[in-house]
């Protein structure tokens, strides 16, 4: 697709509002630094009218929903009461880095020269993990029953509110391109109405998160528990918090994650991110009657 085609799905607009936290890596390979500083790739620009029209068929599909559409809390006691799960991503590798082709979300496999002059390892830049791990939330029966909550937190230190609502690309090229709009314009909006779909929001992730509330961490090497039997024990009408990793290496700890109060592990066996989300929520749709 060429650059006007790009320029001609009118998907998003952005907003200052929210403050940047230095998304882009400014080791990359050489290219001119002239007047394309913030441009997009040709592909990435392409990718991200793709997502752009998955996107706007979105619309909120307001008709077609039941009462019980995803909603994010509207003021503070909506947010500090009711049942509710509350997920955040932790460690997402979602960094953009300048090249030939323009701005583009950094990666194990397009990017190779890259890593070698930032002298870091490739295995480090994995975004499509963050990409499979929100579709399983996305996807499930308890976000579209207005139940869930999301948060992705980066390796930059860049924390993203993501709306319930959003209509997620399928493809991974096309959620690159739909990142890198976002973490240069630092929101998302859907292509009719003013409602945003993804934004960038000050830290620390603490402040977006209900004053007195259970923060459980996902880990390999946590409490060994059934989720099915867990989740009864949790109080049922308040919120609860979850933090689960979106690296490919590695496991959450208290250094990495200190407002954490407990680390839980579903299953005796090393699990994929998206895998453990969906043994978790599934637990949740079944102790609260989500079919």
């Amino acid at each position: 697709m060429s650059k006007r085609k790009a320029q001609e799905a009118p998907v998003v607009s952005s907003s200052e509002e929210d403050e940047s936290s230095g998304a882009e890596s400014d080791a990359a390979d050489d290219s001119d630094d002239d007047g394309r500083e913030g441009e997009l790739g040709e592909e990435e620009a392409a990718a991200a009218a793709g997502a752009a029209a998955v996107i706007a068929k979105t619309k909120v599909e307001g008709e077609e929903r039941s009462a019980k559409e995803p909603a994010l809390p509207k003021n503070l006691e909506m947010r500090d009461h009711g049942k509710r799960v509350i997920v955040i991503l932790e460690n997402a590798a979602l960094e953009t880095v300048k090249t030939n082709k323009g701005f583009q979300l950094l990666n194990a496999e397009d990017h190779r020269g890259v890593h070698k002059k930032l002298k870091r390892e490739p295995a480090g830049s994995r975004p499509d993990i963050c990409h499979l791990e929100l579709m399983a939330l996305l996807d499930s029966p308890l976000n579209k029953a207005g139940l869930l909550q999301v948060f992705i937190s980066t390796k930059k230190n860049v924390l993203i509110e993501v709306n319930p609502k959003i209509r997620l690309p399928r493809t991974y090229k096309r959620f690159a391109g739909l990142m890198v709009q976002l973490l240069h314009k630092l929101k998302i909006r859907a292509s009719e109405g003013p409602q945003w779909l993804l934004r960038v929001v000050k830290n620390p992730v603490t402040r977006h998160l209900p004053t007195r509330c259970q923060k459980y961490g996902m880990s390999c090497v946590g409490a060994l528990v059934d989720a099915h039997e867990f989740v009864p024990s949790l109080p049922q009408d308040e919120p609860v918090v979850f933090v689960i990793g979106a690296m490919a290496h590695g496991h959450l700890d208290k250094t990495t994650t200190p407002y954490v109060q407990e680390f839980i592990s579903v299953s005796e066996y090393p699990l994929s991110g998206a895998k453990a989300i969906d043994r978790l929520l599934g637990a949740f749709e079944k102790n609260w009657g989500i079919l």
